[in-house]
C-alpha cells in the first residue's frame, strides 16, 4: 500500500494566497489534514503542466499515488483519497472523465474531428461538476477507457517508473493529457475512470491560437505512430 497520495498541481498564486485564490486551495483548506495526502504545488508558476508533473515522477516519489490536478478544481469529494486507492486497484492511470474509443483523428477526449463535435455518448464515461452548467453527466463509471479528461489523472508513481511513461513537454497545456493518454495505452497501461466528485471552474480554451499549434504538433507525432 502506498505511502501517501501526493496532489501535484501549479498555480500562477503564489504561495501565501493559494487557499485564498484557488478552488484546490479553497478546498483541501475545507477538507483539513489527512495522514495520507500531502501538497506539492508550483506556486507563481509560468511552465508548462507537463515540466512540473514530471518532476514528480522520481524514485524518491516511488511510493507514493501522484493525483495530478488543476488549480482551478473543488475537490468535492470527501472520500476522494480512499476512492482514489480503490481506482488504482482496478486501473493503472485514473481519471474522472474520458472516452473508451482513441481514434488518431479525435482532439479531445471529448470531442472527434473538431471542437464542439462531441462524440457518441455511448463511449463516454464520468461526469464533472461545471461551476457555469451544473454536472455534465457523460456515461457509465467506472469504465474502461483509452482517453481521459487531464483535469484529474492519478497513478501509481512506480507504475509510470516502471513503463516510462512521461508526459511529454512540447504541450504546455493542450493536448497534453491526450499525449499522455496515448502513451499510456501504448505502454500497455490500463486507463479507467472512476466515480470522484469534482467541480472544475474552466470550460476548456479550445480553437485558440495555442490550441491549433498544439494539435499540429499532436498529430504530427501520432498519426503514424
Amino acid at each position: 500500500m502506498p505511502s501517501n497520495i501526493r496532489i501535484v498541481s501549479a498555480t500562477r498564486s503564489e504561495r501565501d494566497r493559494f487557499s485564498r485564490d484557488t478552488l484546490l486551495g479553497k478546498s483541501l483548506r475545507r477538507l483539513g489534514t489527512h495522514s495520507r495526502i500531502d501538497l506539492a504545488v508550483s506556486y507563481g508558476n509560468r511552465t508548462g503542466l507537463p515540466v512540473i508533473y514530471n518532476r514528480h515522477i522520481t524514485e524518491e516519489n516511488r511510493d507514493a499515488i501522484l493525483v495530478f490536478v488543476h488549480d482551478d478544481v473543488w475537490i468535492d469529494d470527501y472520500f476522494f483519497a480512499q476512492r482514489i486507492i480503490q481506482a488504482l486497484n482496478a486501473f493503472d492511470v485514473i481519471g474522472i472523465a474520458g472516452n473508451a474509443r482513441g481514434g488518431v483523428e479525435q482532439c479531445g477526449w471529448l470531442f472527434l474531428e473538431r471542437p464542439g463535435y462531441y462524440d457518441c455518448k455511448e463511449h463516454l464515461s464520468g461526469a464533472v461538476a461545471h461551476q457555469s452548467k451544473g454536472v455534465s453527466w457523460y456515461g457509465p463509471t467506472p469504465r474502461r477507457v483509452k482517453l481521459l479528461d487531464g483535469v484529474f489523472l492519478a497513478a501509481h508513481t512506480n507504475t509510470l517508473l516502471r513503463t516510462g511513461v512521461r508526459f511529454d513537454p512540447v504541450f504546455d497545456f493542450h493536448f497534453y493529457d491526450m499525449d499522455f493518454c496515448r502513451s499510456a495505452t501504448q505502454a500497455g497501461l490500463r486507463l479507467g475512470t472512476w466515480p470522484i466528485a469534482i467541480t472544475h471552474k474552466s470550460g476548456g480554451r479550445f480553437g485558440t491560437v495555442e490550441w491549433q499549434a498544439a494539435a499540429i504538433a499532436y498529430f504530427a507525432k501520432w498519426r503514424n505512430a
